[in-house]
């Protein structure tokens, strides 16, 4: 299987709740941290589809959280496409802390096409399916600093 794309960051402290740990809204915040840095990758940037005339809607959101992460903590999150239909596609993202490995949480977002201009569905284009797929694949970006 073909290394995903990944993107470390640093969990910041104002992204942490009173219990010490990452508050779980945060997780959608990441994820689209993670889909805009995997699209610069895949494509040369999220633009790059706005100036094909298009645009995304998230239209599922799952988060399943495995351990806490907290202030400082380096996240790795690794994204991959898992499914593409006519008009929508699904990326899979991991959440592993990088200094420890340990595995934080997992999320699946599904995503639909649609015109920039009228918000209507559209049919995903071979090109862009596969920049989605092959574009990314074994890069990495790293914000961690």
């Amino acid at each position: 299987m073909a290394q995903p794309f990944e993107f470390l960051f640093r969990v910041r402290y104002g992204e942490c709740d009173p219990q010490g740990v990452v508050f779980n809204a945060r997780y959608g915040d990441y994820i689209d941290l993670a889909l805009t840095e995997f699209m610069r990758a895949a494509m040369g940037g999220y633009n790059a589809l706005v100036d094909m005339g298009y645009e995304t809607q998230v239209v599922r959101l799952l988060t399943e959280w495995k351990k806490p992460a907290r202030f400082d903590d380096v996240l790795k999150t690794s994204v991959s496409p898992s499914h593409f239909g006519n008009t929508s596609f699904t990326l899979n993202f991991e959440f592993v802390n990088a200094d420890t490995n340990t595995l934080v949480a997992t999320s699946q977002a599904t995503y639909v096409l649609v015109c920039a201009k009228e918000f209507t569905k559209q049919s995903i284009p071979a090109e862009l399916k596969s920049a989605l797929q092959e574009g990314a694949v074994g890069k990495q970006i790293n914000q961690a600093g």
